[in-house]
C-alpha cells in the first residue's frame, strides 16, 4: 500500500508504520524538510525522484512530492479496541456498508479527533482501507484502531458482553439531544444509500435520530457520523466539568 501526501507520510513515520521506502521529489532534497529529517532520524530509506516519476507512481493523484511504500494496513481485532479505551467509558463506531472511500476517510479523521477508541467495519460489501482512505483521513488513520469483521452482529454481541450500549443512527428513533450518551457506547452508522440494514438496526439496543428541518430527509454519512460523534463528546465533556 502507498501513503501519499506530506502530512500523511509524516504521521505514518511518527506512528511507526512499517515503511519500506519513501519516495520524495528530488527538488526537495536540499530544503529543510520535516519528512526528510524524521525519515533520517528513523533510518528509513529515501529515494529522491523527478516529480514526473512520482506522478506516474501516484494512485491518488495528490502526492505533493511524498509517497511512502508501506506494508498493507494492519487491522486490529475487536478485543484490541476494547482492551485499550482512552478512559473507562468505551466509545466505538461501527460502519454498516460505507462504500465511498472519501466518506470512510473522513469518518476515520473525525473519530480520531474526537477520541473514539476504535472503528469496526465489515469485510464484505464495504470499503476497506486503501490509499484514498489513507489520504482523506489526513494521517489520522495511523492513530486509529480499525477492526474488520465478518459479521457486525457478532461484533455487537461482543460489545454488549463488555457493557456497551449500542445505538443505531437512523431516522425514526429518539432525538439524539434527548439521550444520555455519557456511558460506554457504540454507535452504528449506515451506508450512504440504504442506511443501516433493518436486521442490524433491530439488533441494536436503541435508535437515535438527528433532527432534520429541511425538505431533504438525509445527510451524507460522514456528516451524520461527525454530528453524532461530537454530540457524544460534548455530553461527556459537560459531565466531566
Amino acid at each position: 500500500m502507498q501513503i501519499e501526501g506530506k502530512n500523511q507520510v509524516l504521521e505514518a513515520i511518527k506512528n511507526e508504520t512499517t515503511i519500506n521506502k519513501i519516495l520524495i521529489d528530488k527538488n526537495f532534497a536540499s530544503r529543510k524538510d520535516d519528512v526528510i529529517n524524521l525519515a533520517h532520524k528513523n533510518q528509513l530509506k529515501i529515494e529522491f525522484l523527478p516529480k514526473k516519476i512520482l506522478d506516474e507512481k501516484s494512485i491518488t493523484g495528490h502526492h505533493q512530492g511524498y509517497i511512502a511504500e508501506t506494508v498493507d494496513f494492519e487491522y486490529s481485532s475487536v478485543q484490541d479496541i476494547l482492551a485499550n479505551p482512552k478512559n473507562e467509558n468505551a466509545f466505538i463506531v461501527l460502519l454498516d456498508g460505507i462504500e465511498d472511500p472519501h466518506n470512510l476517510g473522513a469518518i476515520i479523521r473525525t473519530c480520531e479527533c474526537a477520541g473514539v477508541d476504535g472503528i469496526i467495519i465489515p469485510k464484505m460489501r464495504a470499503c476497506q482501507v486503501n490509499e484514498t482512505v489513507v489520504r482523506t483521513s489526513v494521517g489520522a488513520i495511523s492513530n486509529m484502531k480499525i477492526a474488520r469483521v465478518t459479521n457486525l452482529k457478532t461484533a455487537i454481541d461482543e460489545l454488549k458482553e463488555n457493557g456497551l450500549w449500542i445505538y443505531a443512527c437512523e431516522l425514526g428513533g429518539k432525538e439524539i439531544y434527548s439521550q444520555n450518551l455519557t456511558g460506554p457506547v457504540a454507535v452504528v452508522v449506515g451506508s450512504e444509500g440504504n442506511g443501516i440494514k433493518q436486521s442490524l438496526r433491530a439488533y441494536c439496543d436503541d435508535v437515535i435520530t438527528l433532527p432534520l428541518k429541511g425538505s431533504v430527509n438525509s445527510l451524507n454519512a460522514s456528516v451524520s457520523a461527525g454530528i453524532v460523534i461530537y454530540e457524544i463528546l460534548r455530553q461527556r465533556e459537560s459531565k466531566n466539568k
